[in-house]
């Protein structure tokens, strides 16, 4: 009987332990005009998302003094790294910030990617992907530099690439290289691991004709990446972002031609679902990423409201 009550404790323990280190999902966000800074939204079923009130961190780098797209990671130490567009034309860098909490953060640092290239129009939405093989962060976005590649449908001044630099600290970075060049104006790349050595670039034909989402397929996070998929939303959208919900991955993207959020459920990246009737978010909700927070971090920002 002793040694049943005893496992019966340690099961009972372990139950508990389990329940308090239950993982949530955080949606990263912005507000039009995006001057406010840092909005957040948690939820416990990954479709589902309450608002958190007010800015959790206000923009005070860049000409603009803006935060757009904020991407969001968490690191192996539990560090939150977060990155933003800085200024909507103009800037040669991008805004970053770490914190533990989500409430109490680090200085604002400007990195100035793109400072080697003097014509450089804009340094747009960040995207944060952490390499478990490599150890190191790796930071895309898009840019345009005047008649560095063939101009196609889209104006000098709106033909973007995606590029890349990768640190293991925030505090070094690599070169900046070309990441990702289809052959036309691309820009909110966002990287994800479907497995080992099975990688999905989730991207945005940005040229007038079709400004749709799609997909490739890569052996690395930096590529090289495969043919297309066909585009997988309708025309006028953007800002997608990928989370892993049980078995099937949701990728949330902002549907602006309609003024809606919408998102699509796969299991592979090649068969999706419309799932946007199942998903609700809060209203003026636009372009972030999801990450996951203890009940613990939940908590504190649910007492700061």
């Amino acid at each position: 009987m002793k040694k049943i009550v005893i496992i019966l404790t340690l099961l009972l323990s372990a139950v508990s332990y389990s329940q308090k280190k239950k993982e949530l999902y955080l949606f990263t966000s912005f507000r039009e005009p995006a001057t406010e800074g840092l909005y957040l939204a948690y939820s416990e079923d990954g479709y589902n998302w309450k608002g958190l009130e007010g800015s959790f961190l206000k923009p005070e780098i860049g000409a603009s003094k803006i935060m757009r797209d904020p991407s969001i990671t968490k690191g192996a130490d539990g560090t939150y790294h977060m990155v933003w567009t800085t200024d909507w034309k103009g800037g040669n860098g991008f805004g970053y910030a770490n914190s533990k909490d989500l409430m109490h953060w680090s200085e604002q640092q400007y990195i100035p990617v793109m400072k080697h290239e003097p014509e450089v129009v804009n340094v747009w939405a960040p995207e944060i992907f952490y390499d478990d093989v490599k150890k190191e962060y790796i930071i895309i976005w898009a840019s345009t530099i005047p008649f560095r590649f063939e101009k196609g449908v889209e104006d000098e001044k709106n033909n973007h690439r995606m590029y890349y630099v990768t640190t293991k600290d925030f505090k070094t970075f690599s070169d900046t290289k070309l990441y990702y060049d289809p052959g036309f104006s691309v820009i909110d790349c966002v990287i994800v691991k479907k497995g080992k050595k099975v990688y999905v670039l989730v991207l945005k034909d940005n040229t007038r004709p079709n400004r749709k989402i799609e997909v490739a397929f890569g052996k690395t996070p930096l590529g090289p990446f495969g043919k297309r998929s066909e585009p997988l939303t309708e025309y006028l959208s953007e800002g997608p972002t990928v989370v892993k919900v049980g078995k099937n991955w949701l990728l949330y993207y902002d549907n602006y031609g309609s003024k809606n959020y919408k998102a699509l459920s796969t299991t592979d990246f090649v068969h999706f679902e419309d799932v946007s009737s199942k998903i609700s978010l809060p209203q003026g909700h636009k372009h972030g990423t999801i990450t996951t927070i203890s009940e613990e971090v939940l908590k504190g920002l649910l007492e700061k409201k």
